[in-house]
């Protein structure tokens, strides 16, 4: 199983749910190969959350994250999205990094997340 796609503990959408939720997912690909993922949920005209973002450890730093994330918000805007939110796990360092530097800043649990140490709540206003 592509780890893009794999579960987290408590927050992460099986493949059933990212179909029966509508979450937009798209793969990047380098040479024909997979080389990331990543989904965007709309919440009516509220906001969007990504989902799922991933880059396999082999095509990082080649600026696919990037790329993902740019083709996420797009994809949001074109759908009258004004807001993008996330969440992700601490220790994850690249992305944290990807996240702020693209403009999300940190914010309080949203939607049904509630307050975990372990956990970075993250928005950026796309308008």
């Amino acid at each position: 199983m592509c780890p893009c796609i794999r579960a987290r503990a408590a927050t992460g959408y099986s493949i059933g749910k990212l179909l029966s939720e509508e979450v937009a997912f798209f793969v990047v690909r380098e040479a024909g190969v997979a080389a990331g993922c990543g989904g965007v949920q709309i919440y009516g005209s509220e906001y969007g959350e990504l989902k799922r973002m991933y880059i396999r450890p082999a095509f990082r730093g080649r600026g696919l994250g990037k790329k993902m994330l740019v083709h996420l918000t797009d994809y949001a805007r074109r759908h009258g999205i004004r807001v993008l939110r996330l969440e992700t796990g601490i220790y994850q360092k690249e992305a944290i990094g990807l996240y702020e530097v693209s403009g999300f800043h940190r914010v309080a649990p949203f939607g049904p997340y509630i307050e975990d140490p372990l956990s970075l709540f993250l928005e950026k206003r796309i308008s």
